[in-house]
């Protein structure tokens, strides 16, 4: 019998709430929450004007392994690219970015927002 979500997942979901509290302070729009297709997923999809902003929100406790925006390794990259491909078919083609949220404890004053922080190319 499960007793509900497990620590780690509560703790992501905290961290993509706080995301999505900051980008909205900022003037982004939310489409959409952790959007999965088969082989990738994308944290927060929103709207920054006429731009689709794909947002992968990143808690790493610790530097032991270089902290968050060393866990956006080129795999995870390839995996976000392809779910943003899907979204865009669905939802149409036009200018879009990757952005990513670190944040190295669950605490919003040190929220780190990488706007542009990749491309698909």
């Amino acid at each position: 019998m499960s007793s509900g979500p497990s620590p780690r997942a509560a703790a992501g979901r905290e961290a993509e709430d706080m995301a999505e509290r900051f980008l909205r302070q900022r003037g982004l729009r939310l489409l959409a929450r952790n959007y999965r297709v088969k082989g990738g997923e994308i944290d927060l999809v929103c709207r920054d004007g006429r731009t689709t902003v794909f947002v992968e929100v990143r808690l790493r406790r610790g530097q032991a392994f270089g902290g968050a925006a060393a866990s956006i390794t080129a795999s995870k990259r390839t995996r976000l690219i392809l779910a943003a491909r899907h979204w865009l078919v669905e939802h149409g083609n036009g200018a879009c970015r990757f952005d990513c949220v670190l944040l190295p404890d669950l605490d919003e004053s040190r929220l780190e927002w990488l706007q542009d922080a990749f491309s698909a190319d």
